[in-house]
Formats: structure tokens, sequence, C-alpha cells
């Protein structure tokens, strides 16, 4: 069943075309991942479909009765009003239906549809739905005020608020932002099992991989439509390329030779000329393949680091009443990329802040090397003046600027990180959260330096800008710390991770998926321990039974192979575990319910044999000699 289609949607600002003939048409249950260059119309065509946005032309057909909910990047929440209130906000409709219905406000024919309202957006659970959305989101108590809250739990209350009201279609715009990766993988079980449609815009690739079963690319003012997850969306817009590069080849090998045709000029102006002439000038005024512009992005080679780069050891960390962190040694080493990860507000920004020497440890000893020259992108980019030009903010007004030991021209280099010179004169505080972001990039790694520090460099950044990021740090011979959400680049650039987990803070050689196969092993080994407990503790309320009996032979002889079952059923739940976890089943949206309902069946199984292994172990201890 469609729920919405799109029909030759334009929309132009000044001279700036964003959408340029979008046509598309979204289907009951599908996840369709919206991508393309910052500013290239994605945040507008969200504000179309839901509304707060019109196209210059163009026409959106919706199913009737259709209940949209959306997240956008720069949302609303009422100061005033509870976390509660707000997120209930977001099924006003629902709030009133129940409210009317349980009143008997209206006729027969108007409370029937109050209740299919009601029924069809699951709104009798709708409290309940509210308290497990703010427990799996971490939002703060539902009775706290709004006001005062963070930007950062401001946004899980307005993702909160546009999930509570099940409706048949999500717009998310950037809705992994300022969220955790625990909170992160919560969002895709909740999303993969979600009944309604889902248009979403990430510059997550893991989260687009796992949920989008369609990807929409808008580049140049056109959709391209991809069938399946990001890595099928990047294979077949290989494809879409390589068609566009050979039609451009022959349509420039046809111009040329029926341009040596037109120059040497026709004797007579037959009907065949004249077609011939026609179709050259039809050929000729086709416009060739747009091609992408990638940040050339450049780091500076760095200065020689000494021996000691940045030295932790035994540091804990108070502040006010909380302790953040104990006894935490760390020792980064020249050409090493470590990531920091862990929930908000664990103190991950404070352990860099301790490794800048920016703040002492509570205890402990914190060294920065003598010779380490600092390159620091903080979280909320405020690096940036804001008050002039990109050319003031990356050279003071000057047509050069210093890049390490160089020197090079300052249009050239805001060039490289994809800013036009139409835009190089720009006031700052009007550019898009993408643009912002580069130019902070372009900004701090022209100094150069030996340790480069960036927290949260992935927000605004587009898919394209990225890679070119990630492959920039990747062949960076100094020293990187990196906080981030981002778990593809946590994968392409980091060789070590520092993970704030529930128990203390862990120091974990190799990247981001190696971190969590370990984290599994020891949930695992944790896991067994508790069954082990267990089976003392149910062993000991067996002894305290009376009236016991003896096996019977049947069951001497179950019991006699029911140990091996067990151990093998445990052995095949953890192969299951480890084999979700691993990227081959994460990029396969496909295969995660599988492997999922695999795995439930596996542990189903597991405890039933281990449950008959424990009642039969207890008529064994108990029976009499």
């Amino acid at each position: 069943m469609t729920l919405l289609s799109a029909n030759e949607l334009r929309l132009a600002y000044g001279h700036q075309t964003l959408l340029d003939g979008v046509t598309f048409a979204v289907a009951a249950g599908e996840k369709v991942g919206l991508v393309g260059r910052n500013g290239c119309g994605k945040t507008s065509l969200l504000k179309i479909i839901a509304d707060e946005n019109q196209a210059d032309s163009g026409d959106i057909s919706k199913r009737k009765t259709l209940r949209i909910g959306y997240l956008p990047q720069e949302f609303e929440l009422d100061p005033a009003l509870s976390i509660y209130d707000n997120i209930a906000a977001g099924a006003a409709d629902v709030v009133e239906a129940i409210s009317r219905y349980e009143n008997g406000d209206g006729t027969e024919t108007e409370l029937d549809e109050l209740l299919t309202l009601i029924e069809h957006a699951d709104g009798w659970d709708l409290d309940a739905r509210i308290n497990s959305l703010s427990n799996a989101l971490g939002t703060p108590p539902l009775e706290t005020e709004t006001g005062p809250l963070s930007g950062g739990e401001k946004r899980r209350v307005a993702l909160c608020r546009a999930l509570a009201s099940q409706p048949d279609l999500l717009l998310l715009d950037e809705p992994t932002n300022h969220l955790d990766s625990e909170s992160i993988r919560w969002l895709e079980d909740f999303l993969k099992t979600y009944q309604g449609a889902v248009i979403f815009v990430t510059h997550d690739r893991y989260f687009l991989n796992v949920i989008a079963t369609r990807i929409i690319e808008i580049s140049d003012g056109k959709a391209y439509s991809h069938p399946g997850n990001y890595t099928a969306f990047l294979e077949s817009k290989a494809v879409r390329q390589g068609i566009a590069e050979n039609a451009e080849k022959k349509r420039q090998k046809f111009l040329k030779d029926e341009l040596q045709w037109v120059k040497a000029g026709v004797k007579a102006r037959t009907t065949k000329s004249r077609s011939r002439l026609d179709a050259f000038y039809k050929v000729k005024d086709q416009d060739a393949p747009v091609k992408e512009g990638e940040m050339d992005l450049l780091i500076p080679p760095p200065p020689r680091l000494g021996n000691t780069i940045v030295e932790l050891e035994d540091i804990s960390i108070t502040l006010g009443d909380r302790t953040l962190f104990r006894h935490l040694d760390l020792s980064l080493e020249e050409g090493q990329c470590t990531g920091i990860v862990g929930k908000n507000g664990v103190g991950k920004t404070t352990l860099l802040k301790i490794c800048l020497a920016q703040l002492q440890p509570t205890s402990g000893t914190a060294l920065l090397g003598k010779q380490v020259k600092v390159n620091y992108i903080d979280q909320s980019r405020m690096q940036l003046d804001g008050t002039g030009s990109l050319l003031d903010e990356i050279s003071d007004g000057n047509e050069k600027i210093n890049f390490g030991n160089e020197t090079i021209g300052a249009r050239a280099y805001l060039k490289r990180f994809l800013f036009s010179d139409d835009r190089i004169n720009e006031r700052v505080d009007l550019l898009s959260g993408g643009e912002r972001a580069r130019l902070m990039l372009a900004k701090v790694l022209k100094t150069g330096g030996n340790l480069i520090v960036l927290d949260e460099p992935t927000n605004d950044l587009d898919l394209q800008s990225l890679r070119m990021l990630e492959e920039a740090l990747a062949a960076f011979p100094g020293t990187i710390i990196c906080v981030s959400h981002d778990r593809y680049f946590l994968d392409r650039i980091c060789d070590q991770i520092i993970a704030f987990e529930d128990d203390g803070v862990k120091v974990t050689p190799g990247n981001f998926s190696y971190y969590l196969e370990k984290r599994q092993a020891r949930e695992n080994a944790a896991r067994a321990q508790a069954t082990a407990a267990s089976r003392q503790a149910k062993k000991r309320q067996a002894e305290k039974k009376e009236k016991p009996r003896k096996l019977t032979l049947a069951e001497a002889a179950e019991l006699e192979t029911l140990e091996d079952k067990v151990m093998t059923a445990d052995e095949a739940v953890t192969a299951l575990q480890e084999r979700l976890s691993t990227p081959e089943v994460q990029t396969d949206h496909e295969q995660i319910p599988l492997v999922m309902a695999e795995l439930d069946l596996a542990k189903k199984s597991a405890d039933r044999l281990l449950n008959r292994w424990e009642f039969l172990e207890e008529i064994k201890a108990n029976s009499p000699n």
C-alpha cells in the first residue's frame, strides 16, 4: 500500500536550486534512507512532507488519515512543560481521542472512529510506551522540567516525542546525533521491528546498513532510488555513474565526428542535412553528468614527538559529589589512534581535558609531553568566531595562510574543503551545520600539530566528507584521540578503544568491532557465572526438601548424557551471539531477523536442558543411600 507519493517537486532559494523535479513514492513498512551532500535538500524535502514547508511546484499525495511523526534537526520543546508532557504532545491526537471517547463526546459513528484511531495507535498503552521510550533513550526523569535540559537531553526527549504516537510514517532528521552507542543500537532494534514506514536522514553508515530497505539519493536536484541498504546503494551508484560516464564518452565522440562535418559546410540544405544538423545541436545542448566534488582534506606533516605523549597513571576524577572514573592507566604512542566511547555524561570530554592538561585529576598523575603540539576540535564548534567571512575565519582576511611550515593561498585552500569563490566572503554565522564542520576542520588542521584531538567530529559531516576525513586520519603519522559514537568511523581509524562501561573504564586494543567482541565474551562469562551460582542456590534448596526419592533407571540413564547436551547447547548459544555481532550479519538486514530467531530457539533449548539437568541432579543429590 502506497502511503505517500511526491511528483515533480521543485524548490529553490535565490539562485540555488535544491529540488528539480523530485519524484518518488513510499509504501507501508518501508525504511527509506535519504542521503546526499550537505545542503542538497534532504532536510527541506522532509519539511515539505511534514507540511512545515511548501515546494515551489509539484505535489504530494498522502493516504487518507495518514499519521506522521517528525523529528526535525531544529526542533522545539515547550520549556515550561515537563518531559512527560512534551513527549505526550507528540501523540496529541491520541490523547484527545482517548479523552473524547471516555467522555462519550460525539455521535456513535464518531465514537467508533475515535476507538479505531486509539486502537490503531495503541493508545491504551501510551503511558507505558512513554515510560519505556524514556528509559531506553536515557532521558532525565519524566517529571523534570524541560527548560534547563542540555541540547543532547532535549534531542532525546524530541526523539521520544516522535516515536510515542506510533505514526504510520516516521520522518527522522539525524536521529542518532547526541545518542551514545547503546541508545543507537536500541533505536536500530526498535525501527527494525517498527510496523510503520520510516524516512530518515543520517550520516551513520552502520545505521543505514541495518535499517534501510531502500536508499534515495538527492543529487543535483534529482532523486535516485536504489533498493537495499547502504552497501547495495554504493554498488548501484557505481554502476549508475559508470553508465553515465560511458554515455558521456559516446556523446563527446559523436560531437567530435559531427563537428568536422558541420565545419566542412553543407553544400545543399537538404532535408537530410538539416536533420543531421538538428541532431548535432540537440546532442550538443545536452548537459554532461555532474561530477561530485570531494573534500581534499590536507593535514600538514606533524613535528617530531618525544618519548612521552600522554601518560596517565592511576588517575581518578571527582566533580562535585560524583566520581566519573577511578584508577585509570593510559599511555599514548606515536601513530596510535585512540577512540573514546560511552554514554553521554559519563566523563569522555573530561578525560580529554585531563589528557590535554586542561584539568587536573583528583588523584593520580597526568603528564602531557613537552614536544606535543595539539590540534583540538571541540564538540560545540565554539572555536569559530562566526562574526566575519570564511576568509576572515581562516586567515584573518589575508590571501595567504600558514600551512604547517609552509605558506599557501587561502582561497585555494578553502576550495579544497568545497567552498567555492562565491561563498568565501559569506558570513560564517550563515553557514549550515555541515559547512561549519568543514570550516572547523579547515581552520584547525592547517596549523599542523602532532596530536589531533577530535570531540564528535562526525556530527554534521556528509558521507563523502566523512570518508575523506577517515582517509586523512588513517594516513596521519602523528597521534589521534577521538570521541565519537560513529561505529563505522571508529572501526576505520582506531587501533585502541577506551570504553566507559557501567563497572568502570576499559582500555582495549583494536577497533570498535573488536572491543564489542571482547565485551560480548565478558558478558557471556558473567552469564555463565550467574548460571553456576543459580545452580548452587537451587542445589542448596533441594537439600532442604523432605521425602527424597531415588532416580529411576531411565532418569539415571538420561542424566548421564544431559551434562554434555547442556554444554553443547550453551556453545550453540554463544556461537550464534558471536555470529549476530559480526559485520557480515549486522550489514545484512535480511540475515539479522533470521539469526535472532535462531538464537531465540537455541536459548530456549539450552534453558530447557539446563532445567531438566538441575531437576535430576537435585533428585540424585537428595536420594537416600
